[in-house]
């Protein structure tokens, strides 16, 4: 379905009895709502109303130009004008990646507008933040960032050969079919600038601008991660202050709901069913 929010008209993938109570599934890079589809089925059978969005940059309809139009503070608004498209007043939220940087500035910011928080991969902000200023491994892990900062260049490099090296990167999504299914959709040149229009337009002040989060929280991260290391996941703890729930799944990759979406729904099952009240 397409909703209007904002002057921008997202896609939204709806799913599950429309009397369930509503989770809002956002994506992570370079991928899109479809990344959890393998997810959904378990929360739908359990009664959940699902809303998977593809954010801004990724709708065609919401591919505003400017840089800073996917400053994480517009990306946040984006995820409440979308409920409020909705008739949405609250709602259990689920992130992954930049989905998970969105899902932690929602619940920091409009904790009367979340329920729960499941946060996959990506730990809170701060929690980043400290890794990278005292763990060099995840300042070499997150290395990569500098290159999708630079305009023109990155770009160049992810669609070089029919979009290579992007393939490569979504590697641990599965099979070659999977892979596509991430990749094609960014081969459009509008799309992947778009896409790497987040990583241009974050900042240490947007970052640090997200506070503790108080909502029941569960955070899912795996150990073969190769954007986020142990420090960072442990460190999130110290920005809940709500109940927290941490999750380590052994041997699994970055691409979490593609890899292991049986265990992650349960994640989230938990958290949703067995949370309390915010």
């Amino acid at each position: 379905m397409r909703v209007e929010a904002r002057g921008l008209t997202f896609e939204v993938r709806t799913g599950g009895p429309e009397d369930g109570d509503p989770v809002l599934l956002l994506h992570g890079f370079p991928q899109h709502s479809g990344e959890w589809d393998a997810v959904t089925p378990a929360l739908h059978a359990a009664g959940l109303r699902t809303y998977a969005l593809d954010q801004r940059g990724y709708s065609p309809g919401a591919r505003p130009a400017a840089v800073e139009a996917y400053r994480i503070p517009e990306l946040v608004a984006d995820a409440a004008g979308v409920l409020d498209a909705l008739g949405v007043t609250r709602a259990h939220l689920v992130g992954h990646d930049w989905g998970a940087i969105v899902a932690w500035g929602l619940a920091a910011a409009h904790p009367q507008r979340v329920r729960t928080l499941t946060a996959v991969s990506v730990p809170h902000p701060a929690a980043m933040g400290h890794a990278l200023a005292a763990d060099p491994r995840q300042k070499a892990k997150s290395a990569y960032i500098a290159l999708f900062r630079m305009p023109g260049k990155a770009e160049k490099v992810l669609l070089a050969l029919r979009g290579a090296a992007l393939r490569r990167l979504l590697g641990g999504v599965g099979d070659a079919d999977a892979v596509a299914r991430y990749a094609e959709p960014m081969r459009e040149p509008e799309a992947l600038t778009a896409a790497l229009n987040w990583y241009r337009a974050m900042s240490g002040t947007d970052m640090k601008a997200v506070g503790p989060v108080g909502v029941p929280t569960t955070y899912v991260w795996s150990d073969r991660d190769v954007a986020i290391g142990r420090t960072a996941a442990e460190a999130c703890a110290a920005h809940v202050t709500g109940d927290y729930r941490f999750l380590v799944l052994d041997g699994v990759s970055h691409w979490i709901p593609d890899e292991a979406p049986g265990p992650l729904a349960a994640a989230i099952l938990a958290r949703c069913t067995g949370a309390e009240e915010a």
